[in-house]
């Protein structure tokens, strides 16, 4: 890992997409100047499908120049930050460097990540490829979404300081295999306990 870096900042409004009903807020564009992020994510975002994004446990979503290379080498196409609706663009990092409870420290702001990005038909719909849910999945490039620990306010081009967790390491391309959590076997149950997870997954583990 190099020096991480703070390469965009991306919102988007809610609109509609070729190939699924309905609006959605996964076409984000990248922003100039001071952007806010607060505990439910970054100022001026629009999240539309609240059911299944967003909230304080999915608030800020990144993916990683590296990665976004990697896609534009493989499907012969520019990725230009904000392609995955993703609110930051990192340089000098990757998705498989991040663990669950790692934080990103930008200025005043700290983030936590609690899990990766498990791909749906909207995004399918936005990369107009039906098969792209499952090669998303199979290239263990997810991208983490993160809880908000302190908000404020930053800008591209910042640097950003990594803080890996201190504790058990569970990366989240690892964590995005993960079966039902009524299939989890209670040894990785148990893991899965001990780490700062989202809410929802540790509920589900809990019931």
């Amino acid at each position: 890992m190099t020096m991480p870096f703070l390469a965009a900042i991306c919102t988007g409004q809610a609109r509609e997409v070729a190939a699924k009903s309905g609006l959605t807020g996964i076409d984000k564009q990248p922003v100039e100047g001071p952007v806010g992020i607060g505990p439910e994510g970054v100022a001026g975002d629009t999240i539309v499908d609240r059911a299944n994004h967003g909230g304080a446990e999915q608030a800020v979503y990144a993916y990683c120049a590296p990665d976004a290379a990697f896609w534009a080498e493989r499907l012969g196409r520019d990725i230009a930050p904000g392609t995955f609706g993703e609110n930051l663009h990192l340089g000098g990092i990757e998705s498989a460097d991040f663990a669950v409870g790692d934080e990103l420290w930008i200025g005043p702001v700290r983030l936590q990540v609690t899990s990766p990005r498990i791909p749906c038909a909207t995004l399918a719909a936005r990369m107009d490829d039906p098969g792209f849910v499952r090669a998303f999945h199979r290239a263990g490039r997810p991208g983490p979404y993160f809880r908000v620990l302190a908000g404020g306010t930053v800008a591209a081009g910042q640097a950003v300081r990594f803080v890996p967790f201190d504790g058990p390491r569970l990366p989240i391309a690892e964590m995005a295999g993960l079966p039902a959590p009524e299939r989890i076997a209670p040894a990785l149950r148990a893991r899965l306990l001990s780490l700062p997870i989202h809410a929802k997954l540790r509920a589900a583990l809990a019931a």
